[in-house]
């Protein structure tokens, strides 16, 4: 008997890096193999060299194929075994092992927009909808689009047995977001690549495309992030702490932006719910910060924050990393672990 093993993996294409997927058939009871790909196809590597090897790192049951069929994460390695200049997770996992005793947690909330026929689903051919507004979190035929494949996908992502925590309809027609967490900083990071997966394959089934694009349409109308919620053991139970990590992202805030996903200045305006890209600020219940301290965390003097300014298209592995990186490191410094 064999199963059917869908391997995932994050390509090379730059600015923003794609989903790539094959599918191996493997005999019952094996383990999952390294397996190999055209790396010149991928942006991974040149034709003369151009063999590039999946590490599988995480496994979930396949929903789209039921039975012991898997969907199979991988990492890419060159074929001394080396981490891919494109390996973003490895970084990650060496940094979330080194501040393990933390205890971090994220919860991203990724937001994302439907396009068919070249437009946003829900625009009008040659012309605009009404203005934002009414359609977030709406219900009716006339302020949302693709219902049907956002319950679809929560479906199967709930059938994968990933940790989706809710689904909402966005502020753009055919703009939507689902959230995933609370879990560890590789845990949610892996997760949303498969969950991003699942959206496009799913999509495909409704012939529409999905798309990560920060600022999907131009003029007033919001862009599209991820947002990150983000906490330690210490933040979870003090403010002081809470305090300390926004001042240690205030002081590395260049770094973040430039790694928080392309197109980052045409999202962070200083309008549509954002800070400017180029200025820090947090503040408390303040959805035009750059970090929000959510107002029961302020009552409660305990709980998280919310990183506002990565976007849609950003690499999880680089923001989670970043976050850890720096908040952990003013933690510990600061004795407040």
């Amino acid at each position: 008997m064999t199963f059917k093993a869908e391997y995932i993996w994050i390509d090379g294409t730059e600015p923003t890096a794609k989903l790539r997927s094959k599918t191996k058939i493997v005999a019952d009871g094996t383990e999952l193999p390294l397996w190999g790909f055209d790396g010149s196809s991928t942006n991974q590597a040149d034709g003369g060299s151009s063999d590039r090897v999946l590490k599988p790192v995480f496994t979930c049951p396949d929903p789209i194929r039921g039975g012991a069929n898997v969907l199979v994460l991988c990492e890419v390695l060159d074929t001394d075994m080396t981490p891919h200049s494109s390996n973003t997770r490895a970084a990650l996992v060496e940094v979330a092992e080194r501040f393990a005793e933390q205890e971090s947690w994220f919860g991203i909330e990724q937001e994302y927009t439907f396009f068919k026929e070249g437009r946003p689903l829900g625009f009008p051919i040659g012309g605009f909808p009404a203005p934002q507004g009414g359609y977030y979190c709406g219900v009716g035929a006339d302020e949302v689009f693709g219902r049907d494949v956002v319950e679809k996908h929560l479906d199967l992502c709930l059938e994968a047995g990933l940790a989706i925590s809710g689904i909402n309809a966005e502020v753009m027609p055919g703009q939507w977001e689902f959230q995933v967490g609370p879990a560890g900083p590789v845990e949610v990071a892996d997760q949303l690549w498969i969950a991003r997966w699942l959206l496009y394959r799913v999509a495909e089934d409704f012939n529409i495309a999905a798309t990560l694009d920060a600022k999907p349409v131009k003029g007033d109308w919001n862009g599209a992030g991820a947002h990150t919620n983000f906490s330690t053991k210490a933040m979870r139970e003090g403010y002081d702490p809470i305090i300390t990590a926004c001042d240690a992202l205030a002081a590395n805030a260049p770094a973040h932006v430039k790694h928080y996903g392309a197109g980052i200045e045409e999202r962070l305006t200083g309008h549509h719910e954002t800070a400017p890209w180029n200025e820090f600020s947090y503040g408390v219940s303040d959805r035009g910060a750059s970090v929000r301290i959510p107002w029961q965390v302020e009552v409660e003097k305990k709980g998280y924050i919310e990183d506002r300014r990565p976007n849609a298209n950003a690499d999880p592995y680089l923001v989670t990393r970043l976050i850890v990186d720096t908040c952990c490191s003013a933690l510990e410094k600061a004795g407040q672990v």
